[in-house]
């Protein structure tokens, strides 16, 4: 696939992984590109995942015709990046590797040793002269490794963003958004401010076309895909709704949770309902970002709470959430206790307002219930 007539793309597609990073789940799958500019010097733009050596090798093989290329630059080290490096620099000796100093540091950790004598080692603002098309190379520490660097090609105007603006997913049939946002905030999230200050050396820049490390390569208007990770690593919520998450042993707590997100829908308020023992961590998190406003609903157990919603506050901790507005209900037979164990967690969190009522449940949902969750949707959506 051509990118532009000296740009090709030639990456591959890995349909069947079941997990990303061996926890996230890819039901369709997840890209690992990689592309080839030529001209009088011809540079390889990263490598894949080891588990698609072989076919990337001959996609490589085949567009560079019989030619040799002289460099392979290295945006990230990660392994589902870094894991051919060592089969194309076997294959092509006189080929040198360009990365930044850090990766420089950590390349032996990922190929032999002795691949750092090949090596070229790049800072903010160097640049690669390839003949009429020049690299220009922007450092990206924590986008999210401290490695990280972007090249921006200044002829044609394409940016090759490393892990930034990825997705997961099959990039001819998925639609950007969900999987981008499913990506940044369980991959990326973490990093806001280190993705803020990218953004604004991106700003300085003229760019036609970026070329991610996952997912499709993005052109036309790019505003979409640029004000989205202005949005994300800011951590303000894309746009007003809930996101009613529930841990249930025995389906009353669904019950309830389902009840209050009938009540918010009756508001006109966009809501998204996860089932925390069966739905996707990894959904379930982007949806909390997605949203202004969440509702946990969640049993009692062991006198602790039930474990995927602690899993999923530890999810939530770790990715930075902030700036929300929380509603909870909790169900316990006997001693309720989910409440104060999930506000535990919450209180973690920076800028988390928790609503002042709780709904209590104890086993089933009563009359009296329905009345209390119907006050909680009202505080929560007030």
């Amino acid at each position: 696939m051509k990118i532009t007539d000296s740009i090709q793309y030639v990456g591959v597609y890995d349909g069947d992984i079941d997990l990303f990073e061996g926890q996230y789940a890819v039901p369709t799958g997840v890209s690992y590109n990689s592309y080839i500019i030529f001209d009088e010097k011809i540079a390889v733009m990263d490598s894949v995942d080891a588990r698609k050596t072989g076919e990337w090798l001959l996609n490589v093989e085949a567009a560079l015709n019989g030619k040799a290329p002289d460099y392979l630059v290295i945006a990230h080290l990660e392994p589902d990046h870094s894991g051919s490096i060592q089969a194309i620099a076997e294959k092509y000796p006189d080929m040198k590797l360009v990365m930044t100093v850090k990766a420089l540091s950590m390349l032996p950790q990922f190929v032999d040793a002795a691949l750092t004598a090949r090596a070229v080692a790049v800072k903010e603002n160097d640049t690669l002269a390839l003949g009429a098309h020049t690299l220009k190379f922007i450092t990206a520490p924590m986008v999210h490794w401290p490695e990280v660097m972007l090249s921006y090609e200044c002829s044609e105007k394409v940016l090759f963003s490393a892990d930034a603006f990825g997705t997961f997913g099959n990039p001819k049939t998925d639609p950007w958004l969900p999987e981008a946002r499913r990506y940044y905030f369980n991959i990326v999230g973490k990093y806001g401010s280190p993705v803020s200050t990218l953004l604004k050396k991106a700003a300085a820049l003229d760019i036609a076309a970026i070329c991610p490390l996952h997912g499709p390569v993005l052109t036309g208007d790019l505003s979409e895909y640029v004000n989205k990770y202005q949005t994300w690593s800011s951590y303000a919520p894309e746009e007003a709704g809930v996101l009613v998450a529930f841990g249930s042993l025995h389906g009353n707590t669904a019950k309830a949770a389902k009840l209050a997100a009938d009540l918010i829908r009756e508001q006109g308020v966009k809501v998204t309902v996860v089932d925390l023992a069966r739905d996707d961590m990894a959904f379930a998190l982007s949806e909390a970002f997605k949203y202004d406003k969440l509702l946990l609903a969640c049993s009692t157990y062991d006198g602790n709470f039930f474990p995927k919603m602690e899993d999923f506050l530890l999810h939530l901790k770790a990715k930075a959430f902030q700036k929300r507005k929380v509603a909870l209900i909790e169900n316990g037979s006997w001693a309720p206790m989910a409440a104060k164990c999930m506000k535990a967690y919450l209180e973690q969190m920076k800028d988390i307002a928790l609503c002042e009522n709780t709904v209590t449940l104890k086993s089933t949902v009563k009359e009296e219930n329905k009345a209390q969750i119907a006050a909680l949707v009202k505080e929560l959506l007030g």
